[in-house]
């Protein structure tokens, strides 16, 4: 498929497209706002009069770019980084972290003449995609403006190379249009080398999600553990559709041993916040939402984590984690999260989209790896009663994420080399093709 054919394509599925976003809005109302920014209308011209572009699609991605973000903000306070992701759970989450202090938008779908209205409003400079964002015409039209591409913090699973691999005629000139492919693994490099990426441009940086700083959440976490007056907490993060239950059952079993046992349960999408909610009221559970700030009291049985931008801090709280998308076909969440305050790591088997970081933990002895509610149930509830494991397998996954810092490092290193003098100075200067 050639790129045109690709456009095409996108213009014709475009009714169908705007018709799912609309159907999503039944059960999450707010995507049927603020639709115009998919198609980058109403944006204005020259908002700004240069950008960083940081693209984070979804929750992880903007979880693992918040860091960046953070120092490309300290390293160009000239800049504007306009920060953009895809699915609602994630806006939410740039609205909690960076409030005002990023311009955030939905990102554009790949129609050119959309990309060409989002150029013109927000003159990017620097574009960076975080992990597998790949779009033919955005990248396209970076090189058209003679706009740097980075790829950052790049992955690419067995089964997204597969699919790249039959699409040539979009994918080579595609990668070819990078200027620098910075990706996690020797694994994800060879890949990105069969599908035509220049091998001069690719780097192996390791995965910045090592790179996390809890300065400034610890206040928070040990504010929660002192309101939970030292009760036994383990937290069920990043829960999907189908793991909830199975996690709920496993709290009754672990409460059967150790019954002043804390769950804190937090759903991986917002709209399913109130589904939730009524599945732990059904169970027979006292709850307390952190939504609506309601206590913590000794008779509270789950605590649900039903606001967006508090998961790390709740992972410092607690003294098990299980993290969620892996007890069902979803690829797992960051395990990093929970390792990084030093926590023993549980998981399910489906852990496609970490096995890097998995085996790292596994071989440290950092991560326990449970199939059903009754091994959940069983894990957690060896753990809550065995301080000393608990430190062992805690220090084990904190050890695992020191050993493999850096990347944050080299990945800005490679931002500096891009951000050339005619990149980033001379802001009112440059005439860009498509305005004309």
């Amino acid at each position: 498929m050639t790129r045109l054919a690709y456009s095409l394509l996108w213009y014709l599925l475009l009714p169908a497209v705007l018709w799912r976003l609309w159907w999503r809005g039944r059960r999450q109302p707010a995507y049927r706002r603020r639709w115009g920014e998919r198609l980058a209308l109403g944006l204005g011209r020259d908002r700004c009069p240069a950008s960083i572009w940081v693209h984070a699609v979804s929750v992880g991605e903007m979880l693992a770019a918040e860091a960046l973000v953070e120092q490309l903000q300290r390293r160009y306070p000239d800049m504007t980084v306009v920060l953009t992701t895809t699915s609602y759970a994630a806006s939410a989450q740039v609205r909690a972290r960076f409030g005002d202090r990023v311009l955030h938008v939905y990102c554009p779908w790949d129609l050119p003449d959309a990309l060409r209205r989002f150029f013109r409003a927000f003159n990017p400079r620097l574009v960076l995609l975080m992990e597998t964002e790949l779009w033919p015409n955005m990248i396209a039209l970076a090189r058209q403006e003679a706009v740097p591409v980075l790829l950052v913090n790049g992955r690419l699973s067995e089964r997204a190379f597969r699919g790249y691999r039959r699409l040539p005629g979009l994918t080579v000139p595609m990668v070819t249009g990078l200027s620098a492919v910075l990706v996690q693994s020797s694994a994800d490099a060879a890949r990105f080398r069969v599908l035509g990426a220049h091998p001069e441009t690719i780097s192996i940086t390791g995965s910045i999600k090592f790179d996390t700083d809890l300065t400034r959440l610890r206040p928070v976490s040990e504010a929660l553990r002192a309101g939970w007056a030292g009760r036994p907490v383990w937290i069920a993060a990043s829960t999907h559709k189908g793991e909830d239950e199975q996690v709920l059952a496993a709290h009754q079993a672990v409460m059967r041993t150790c019954p002043e046992a804390l769950l804190v349960l937090v759903p991986r999408h917002p709209e399913r916040f109130p589904r939730v909610a009524a599945l732990v009221t059904a169970a027979g559970y006292r709850m307390a939402r952190r939504s609506a700030s309601e206590p913590v009291s000794a008779v509270t049985q789950v605590y649900l984590g039903d606001t967006m931008g508090d998961l790390q801090a709740l992972f410092g709280a607690v003294d098990v984690a299980f993290v969620g998308g892996s007890l069902v076909p979803a690829g797992g969440h960051n395990l990093l999260e929970p390792a990084a305050w030093g926590k023993p790591v549980l998981s399910g088997p489906g852990l496609d989209n970490f096995r890097a970081i998995a085996a790292l933990l596994d071989e440290a002895g950092a991560l326990t790896r449970v199939g059903d509610a009754q091994t959940l149930a069983a894990a957690v509830s060896a753990l809550l009663a065995d301080p000393a494991r608990r430190q062992r397998q805690g220090a084990a996954a904190a050890a695992v994420v020191a050993a493999n810092t850096g990347a944050l490092a080299q990945t800005l290193r490679v931002v500096n080399e891009q951000a050339q003098d005619q990149l980033l100075s001379g802001l009112s200067s440059r005439t860009r093709s498509s305005s004309t």
